[in-house]
């Protein structure tokens, strides 16, 4: 515990680096600034760096770029390998662990250890990995790099030790799983083709042992060849010879045929009776012409032969389907008996498994489930019903059903939020599911001891949102949002989406949610701002919008106007942001020039409509096009239900919405929140190009006057150039710089004639809202690496000043305020923090009639770089809250005796200290600079410069272990903790190196140390900076391996015993190992250590193969031991009986001799 003790006699208030200067904050400008009266502030502050520590926690979604596809029968897990080289194993609900190979490269396919808690991967690098799953957090023990050859095809028959592995040219090698080394036995392409044959029979692309016999090897080649190699004898025992190119081959139970899939899409069946032809060819989707030749089909990738008890045998099958249908889904081919049936697919099949009530491949398999991994899905589909419906599934899989445009992190939620929406959500699933339980039921899972309501929010690109609960590192979608129904369909050729391209013109942008008063505010890509308000009960609603005017614009004139009711000076006619139902517009409104005017991108139903239980719309705000120009977008967005305001601002200026009353109280351009030196008179505007003009947020109070305004025109001005106005504010002069005489210095606002309307991405605050959501990966990465260039920076004189943050809350808007009161702190992209009062009627029936006044701006501080978060504490380092109203459900039936009446929260500056109106500490972070002020005195306590090489993209006031600090992510992907109040610097990890704008635009931080971003399109990835996760991380993760007894092998008989050949004398061991086959060449290969540690590998040695191995060794020499006691006994038997006729024999000779005669 460090104590922090701070003089505020102004002579502690210098800051380092600083140089620009503001009057109210003594430590910008590197002078002391005298304080009224000494004070000390004592805050203890328990944090340290031994509290933090970075490390990932769990994984949601989808895995981006499946490739391959394994399950383990007896265990029943499921794992899932990427072309990023991720490995995505499942099993029961919460049971979820993400591997990641560190070299990147692809995963080509996957084999379980069944039942023994191991996974073989083989990579795209030609490299083997065997990873151990018998912990949480699965390690790789072994890894085997092949060097001359690149890896096709691998196969780990149930319970041995040798790996099969299959090379692109053609030859077979086989690997000892338990140390991880080349076996000197291989099975070379050209001695398992004869020695006539002219060509390469091209690469392994099936390995598997014969059920009947696991001695013989059947290997199938790409070209069309396949061999039944006799390990024992070294030799073929037969090869087949075929015209088409193999894909896959499966084995019949009974080890006496097989089926093979071609690329011309035929299935082909063989017997080992007779292989020089195949006993049965089937084009299963190959129609027949009027010619008489058949359709050309696609190839047949993959095909499951598996037999059943209560039926016949089934044949699945992806591909196959005919070429002449364009446009046609892929589809998974189900073949029971004569019955076929097709089951389309929304996306391309990566692979598909069957799977089997046994893991034996020489028992009836009985089949239940068939797992489909598609591109962007994952279907199981369930077997034992007729109709084929699929398994409802319980993992987050849908995540990218629509693009992830932004995502919001609730930690601690109210804990009567999470069932309300469950509640609500539940009532539109979809139907139809299979009745039975989810088959992957592997692993083992409880709640852990730290776990607390959370909740994320995701925003997608066509305009839904999403609830999921996230809490105990699980994720369950709650409740699903649909915004687009707040607005008719945009027709064809009109819109935003035609104007400017836009194929998502309902994409979500940004979220505020106020868990405790469950109020919900969503901004669009189309300029839009919709607020929600919760309720239990569906009701019958006309959907109230607002349109504002928030455009800079070059030119008319502004006559006088008065309105006392609305404290926004607004100008009559369209100007004037009045709601939709008193100023209807037409969607077709021009300009006399034929640009549009005045009207907004999207068009709101007009209509009563009936809305269900959940979040319904309460109010639609809308910028409106200018003289032809779309409205910018809004970037920064803040709503307070204790307030009962909405603020929202973009490059153009401020807007504050009264969202009970449904009236605009301000709407300002950027550069007239600035004071001057009065802040409440303004300079008259001289039309003359070269004048310097000051203006600063008018006082407005109940009795307001109109203030005249003009507007001026050069006759050299362009119609695009950045003029900034409002009906609040005077215009700038066209074509030149405003240079306003406030506390910040001269800076340029113009934008040149050849530039676009839109803003450029230079400021890390405002990136995600300078790409359309339609833009692709590349075009965000490249935009990203140019906003963080040297040689652009966020402070850029020739970009407009935008709005990046916003705050309400209780503070003092000037140095004489004796006691707290409602304010709004408004950040701009140029480093300047501004904090504006407002005065709100206390009585609630005043409140719903009375105005909301604004009064001038106060304290204005500088800081480098773009403001992004605004936090406030008390003198003694608690965090303040921001007042809320506590939930009420406006559609609920009236209780006479119970009026409905608002029930705020209030958490006063000065509520939990001895002195009264002692004030607070406000925290102001920027993209390379934080700041501590003292209110009211605005004194600057503490600076810290964040990075000078990079900017913060990300930076949150967070609690963590009952204290406070601020937490960062920068752009060059590092991830730090300062303290609070003193900004010490607690953590600094250089966490993501390369960063890309999806990373940065859903990049988040909450409380109890937790963050999340989108790793992939599909993805979300939950970090923790928290050491008190870190060391309770293992408990919370889910088990991956149980410990199940093996089920035994069925009793074969007799019969099948004497006549199914030698298969249970076959000693891989005696065959493959050191003693018989001798060594692989080094060269071929080269074994490398895992970082499971040596511990691991004894513990994988000797538990999971090793233990396998001895089993097997015991049983072998028991099974030897009761056979040569067998023959002993057999021996003796027929020694007796020998005996027994040669005693009868010689009985019956000397039967009638006398003694005498012998």
């Amino acid at each position: 515990m460090k104590k922090f003790r701070k003089v505020l006699d102004g002579l502690t208030t210098s800051s380092p680096g600083g140089t620009m200067g503001s009057p109210s904050c003594g430590s910008a400008a590197g002078t002391p600034t005298a304080a009224p009266t000494p004070k000390e502030i004592d805050v203890q502050e328990t944090l340290v760096s031994e509290n933090f520590q970075l490390c990932k926690t769990v994984r949601h979604g989808f895995p981006y770029q499946p490739t391959s596809l394994a399950f383990d029968p007896v265990q029943k897990i499921l794992a899932i390998g990427s072309r990023s080289g991720g490995v995505r194993i499942l099993g029961r609900p919460g049971v979820d662990c993400y591997c990641q190979h560190e070299s990147g490269a692809a995963v080509l396919q996957l084999q379980f250890l069944i039942n023994e808690g191991a996974l073989v991967t083989a990579c795209a690098d030609d490299t083997l990995h065997l990873w151990n799953l018998r912990q949480r957090r699965p390690a790789v023990l072994h890894s085997l790099k092949f060097n001359r050859e690149r890896i096709t095809f691998c196969h780990l028959p149930f319970q041995s030790k040798w790996l099969y592995v299959g090379t692109e040219r053609g030859n077979t090698h086989i690997v000892n799983i338990e140390s991880f080394i080349l076996s000197g036995y291989v099975i070379m392409w050209n001695k398992a083709i004869e020695l006539s044959t002219k060509t390469h029979p091209g690469p392994v692309v099936h390995l598997s042992d014969s059920p009947k016999d696991e001695g013989k090897l059947l290997i199938g080649f790409e070209g069309g060849t396949i061999v039944q190699w006799d390990l024992r004898a070294k030799k073929a025992d037969f090869r087949i010879y075929y015209d088409e190119a193999i894909h896959s081959v499966s084995w019949h139970h009974e080890g006496k045929q097989f089926m093979c899939s071609h690329s011309d899409g035929s299935l082909t069946l063989w017997t080992l009776r007779n292989t020089t032809k195949p006993f049965q060819v089937t084009f299963p989707h190959g129609k027949i012409q009027k010619d008489g030749r058949k359709e050309s089909c696609k190839p047949i990738l993959k095909v499951e032969y598996k037999t059943s008890r209560s039926s016949e045998p089934f044949v699945i099958f992806s591909g196959g389907l005919s070429y002449d249908k364009a446009g046609r889904r892929p589809a998974l081919t189900i073949m029971h008996g004569k019955a076929i049936t097709v089951l389309e697919m929304d996306y391309p099949i990566v692979e598909f498994m069957v799977l089997c009530e046994t893991p034996y491949n020489n028992e009836v398999q009985d089949p239940y489930a068939v797992v489909v991994l598609l591109e962007k899905d994952l279907i199981v589909v369930d077997l034992t019903q007729s109709n084929f419906p699929v398994f409802e599934n319980p993992y987050p899989m849908d995540i990218h059903e629509s693009p992830v445009t932004c995502t919001a992190y609730f930690a601690d939620c109210p804990p009567d939020i999470i069932p309300i929406l469950y509640s609500i959500g539940a009532k539109n699933k979809k139907t139809g599911y299979s009745h039975k339980e989810w088959p992957i039921g592997g692993g083992t899972w409880t709640l852990g001891s730290h776990t607390y309501p959370e909740i994320i929010i995701t925003g997608h690109a066509d305009g839904s949102i999403k609830f999921w609960d996230a809490s105990a590192f699980t994720l369950q979608m709650l409740y699903k949002l649909k915004t687009s129904k707040v607005f008719e369909k945009p027709k064809p050729g009109e819109g935003r989406a035609a104007e400017l391209g836009e194929e998502d013109p309902f994409a979500v942008q940004m979220v505020s949610w106020c868990p405790h008063s469950r109020i919900f505010c969503v901004v669009g890509i189309s300029a839009h701002i919709i607020l929600y308000r919760f309720s239990k009960y569906d009701a019958n609603t006309q959907i109230v919008s607002l349109e504002v005017r928030l455009q800079c614009e070059p030119e008319d004139i502004i006559t006088p106007s008065e309105n006392e009711n609305n404290p926004c000076f607004s100008e009559p006619g369209s100007h004037s942001p009045q709601p939709h139902h008193q100023h209807p517009l037409s969607p077709g409104s021009r300009t006399p020039d034929g640009a549009k005017d005045s009207i907004p991108c999207l068009k709101v139903k007009d209509k009563m409509v009936r809305v269900p239980p959940g979040y319904q719309s309460d109010l639609v705000i809308q910028l409106l096009w200018v003289d032809g120009e779309p409205p910018q977008q809004i970037t920064s967005l803040d709503l307070n239900s204790a307030y009962g305001l909405l603020a929202f601002g973009n490059c153009n200026g401020l807007a504050v919405v009264d969202y009970l009353q449904k009236t605009v109280i301000l709407c300002i351009s950027t550069l007239d929140l600035y004071g001057a030196t009065d802040p409440y008179q303004r300079l008259t505007r001289s039309p003359r190009r070269n004048r310097q003009s000051t203006s600063g947020l008018t006082e407005l109070t109940d009795n307001q006057q109109s203030i005249d305004m003009e507007r001026s025109k050069s006759p050299t001005s362009d119609h695009v150039n950045g003029h900034c106005t409002s009906p609040t504010s005077q215009p700038c002069s066209a074509g030149k710089p405003r240079i306003p005489m406030g506390p910040e210095g001269p800076r340029l606002t113009r934008r040149g004639p050849g530039r676009p309307p839109f803003r450029k991405a230079q400021s890390a605050a405002c990136m995600e809202i300078s790409l359309p959501v339609s833009h692709t990966e590349e075009s965000r990465e490249n935009s990203f690496s140019r906003s963080r260039s040297s040689s652009v920076s966020s402070i850029d004189r020739d970009t407009k000043e935008a709005i990046t943050t916003l705050q309400f809350g209780e503070s003092y808007g000037r140095k004489s305020d004796a006691l707290p009161t409602p304010c709004l702190w408004v950040g701009t992209s140029l480093g300047v923090g501004i904090l504006i009062p407002l005065s709100i009627p206390t009585d609630q029936e005043e409140r719903m009639e009375d105005p909301v006044t604004v009064g001038p701006s106060g304290a204005v501080q500088m800081l480098k770089g773009s403001v992004l978060r605004f936090g406030f504490l008390d003198c003694n380092g608690a965090l303040i809250q921001s007042p809320y109203e506590v939930w009420r459900d406006l559609n609920a039936p009236e209780d006479p005796d119970r009026p409905r009446r608002r029930k705020l929260v209030h958490f006063s500056p000065s509520s939990s200290q001895d002195a009264f109106g002692e004030g607070h500490l406000a925290i102001v972070c920027s993209e390379r600079q934080a700041k501590v002020f003292l209110m009211p005195s605005q004194s600057c306590l503490f600076v810290h410069n964040i990075t000078e090489s990079s900017f913060v993209l990300r930076a949150d006031v967070v609690s963590l272990c009952n204290s406070v600090c601020l937490a960062c992510f920068c752009a060059n992907g590092h991830v730090m903790t300062l303290s609070l109040p003193s900004l010490r610097p607690l953590m600094d990890v250089n966490y993501l190196p390369l960063t890309d704008m999806r990373i940065a635009r859903t990049f988040c931080f909450t409380n109890e140390g937790q963050a999340l971003y989108l790793s992939s399109p599909t993805e979300i990835q939950r970090i923790t900076y928290s050491q008190e996760m870190c060391d309770n991380l293992q408990e919370m993760l889910g088990e991956l391996f149980t410990p199940i007894e093996t089920p035994e092998a069925q009793n074969r008989g007799f019969l099948k015993g004497f006549f199914g050949g030698n298969a249970h004398t076959f000693d891989r061991e005696e065959l493959f190992g050191e003693a018989a086959a001798g060594k692989a060449s080094r060269s071929l290969a080269q074994h490398i250590p895992g970082q499971g540690g040596v511990e691991g590998m004894k513990v994988a040695a000797s538990g999971a193969v090793g233990e396998l191995a001895r089993a097997r060794i015991a049983l072998d020499e028991r099974g030897q031991r009761l056979g040569e006691l067998e023959e002993r006994t057999a021996l003796m038997m027929t020694s007796a009986e020998t005996f027994s006729k040669h005693a009868h024999e010689l009985m019956l000779k000397c039967k009638d001799k006398k003694w005498y005669q012998f």
